[in-house]
């Protein structure tokens, strides 16, 4: 039976420490996923393959287009986070993505390139079996600066994937969820403009600094 994992990370480097832990308990890198607002300052020293780059996958369309990759690797040599790109997703504008969830993030992968929509993050998220209510949470940390790993996993690899996960601090998503309730949010919103670099940061540090 498969297994949906997913945390929401405050810190990149939360985040990247939770992919080493997996990949050290035995998940394959074809499994995880990344999906992390393009702010974050702790992307520092970790390559982004542009939209230029032509060892990326390449995608017609503007960057910011509503489900439309601007440049994406999916399962490069050297582990997920070598294989980091950009992608455009509705509702969150440019994001360092990789992995399973940001191709069905974007659409369908042929020959090499990312074509299509499907439904963006949240869309994603319910499709591989998270409540609806917790896709949006997820959707709405990203939106709003955090990043996302979501693994998918056997029986086998269960509990071995969950500790790895939990050995990293991570957001609690229900206590995250009430916060945003709190100051008037009702949910994830594709069509609202993605926050600005300033304004994830802002958003960031209020829960960093706790």
């Amino acid at each position: 039976m498969s297994h949906i994992i997913t945390r929401l990370f405050d810190n990149f480097t939360d985040a990247r420490h939770a992919i080493v832990e997996l990949e050290d308990a035995g998940v394959s890198r074809s499994d995880i996923s990344l999906v992390s607002h393009r702010a974050n300052k702790s992307h520092a020293g970790v390559h982004v393959r542009e939209p230029h780059d032509h060892t990326a996958a390449q995608a017609a369309g503007a960057e910011g287009g509503a489900g439309v990759a601007v440049g994406v690797v999916l399962g490069a040599a050297g582990g997920l986070l070598a294989g980091l790109g950009l992608i455009a997703i509705p509702g969150l504008g440019p994001v360092i993505a990789a992995g399973w969830l940001a191709s069905a993030a974007v659409g369908a992968v042929t020959g090499g390139v990312v074509v299509g929509a499907a439904g963006g993050l949240i869309g994603a998220l319910t499709h591989a079996g998270v409540s609806q209510a917790e896709a949006g949470v997820y959707a709405e940390g990203v939106r709003r600066g955090g990043t996302l790993v979501s693994v998918k996993v056997d029986d086998a690899h269960f509990t071995a994937a969950e500790t790895a996960l939990n050995n990293v601090p991570y957001v609690d998503i229900a206590a995250r969820g009430a916060a945003y309730r709190e100051t008037g949010w009702t949910g994830f919103d594709e069509t609202a403009e993605p926050y600005s670099e300033d304004e994830a940061l802002a958003e960031q540090s209020v829960y960093l600094s706790r």
